[in-house]
This record gives C-alpha cells, sequence and structure tokens, in this order.
C-alpha cells in the first residue's frame, strides 16, 4: 500500500480520481485546498490492482478445433455473403487464437514466424472491438477470450 499527493487545479479533481481509481484500487480520497487556496490536494491511500489471471496457451486451447478445422471454418467465415467483417467478435476471437496458436508451433519448432507479428496485430483488433482497457500482452488477452467463449459460448 502506499499513499499519492496530488496538486492539482480544483476543477480536475474528478477526472484525477476516477483515472486513479481505473489504474489502482484506492481508498477514499481526501481533499483540502493548498495554503494559497488556488489548487486542491488530493491524498489517496493505493495498492497495485493485481494482475488477472491468464490461462496459459495450454489451458486456453485445449478442447480447441483443430487447428486445419479453425483454418477451415475462418475461411468459410470470411467467404459467407452475410459477412460484414468488423462487428463479428466470434470471428476475430477465433481468427486471432489461431494466429496466437500458429505462432506458438513456430516458436516451439525454434522459428520466428510472420504470424508473430500477425497475432499482436489481431489481438490488438480484438481489444479495440472489446473496448478493453486492459493494460496486457495482447495475446494473453486472446488466450482469457478464446478460453472463456470456448468453454462458455
Amino acid at each position: 500500500m502506499f499513499e499519492i499527493r496530488i496538486i492539482c487545479d480544483p476543477s480536475e479533481t474528478d477526472r484525477i480520481t476516477t483515472t486513479l481509481g481505473a489504474a489502482f484500487t484506492t481508498g477514499a480520497v481526501r481533499q483540502a485546498p493548498t495554503r494559497d487556496r488556488t489548487r486542491a490536494r488530493l491524498y489517496v491511500t493505493a495498492e497495485h490492482t493485481p494482475e488477472p489471471e491468464w490461462p496459459t496457451p495450454e489451458q486456453a486451447y485445449t478442447g480447441a478445433p483443430s487447428i486445419a478445422r479453425e483454418t477451415r471454418w475462418c475461411s468459410e467465415h470470411v467467404d459467407h455473403p452475410d459477412y460484414d467483417g468488423e462487428g463479428d467478435r466470434e470471428f476475430w476471437i477465433r481468427w486471432a487464437a489461431l494466429l496466437d496458436r500458429h505462432a506458438l508451433n513456430a516458436r516451439a519448432r525454434g522459428r520466428r514466424s510472420p504470424t508473430e507479428a500477425d497475432a499482436e496485430h489481431v489481438a490488438r483488433h480484438l481489444m479495440d472491438i472489446d473496448g478493453a482497457t486492459v493494460i496486457c500482452d495482447p495475446r494473453h488477452y486472446v488466450r482469457q477470450q478464446y478460453h472463456r467463449w470456448l468453454t462458455h459460448p
């Protein structure tokens, strides 16, 4: 636990308090004017927000369809006349996980695959679709979301 002291313009106290609450687990914010009474002093006790539990690749992809089957599903889905792309969360989860699995397989064979960059890019796109504000490795986020989708469709 630690304490944060901020001196700011009184009009910024709500925005700062909200931002701190998003970044840390915080206690009550205590506020007092500065000596010259032109600014506000904020005092808040805080703790680092615990890192979420990220599933390992093995945990995330246990019970997943084969890579070949997922590749087929993604290809057929994209080729479908009703496919509109952006808003189809299931597609983006499955596509991101497929690229992650390809990159993991290449790494296991001691190779760096161009799929690594693609996996990162599509993972970030999924985070954008979800409006995810977590700070993490985007591929960890994909594994978490794929595991949730796979176990609770």
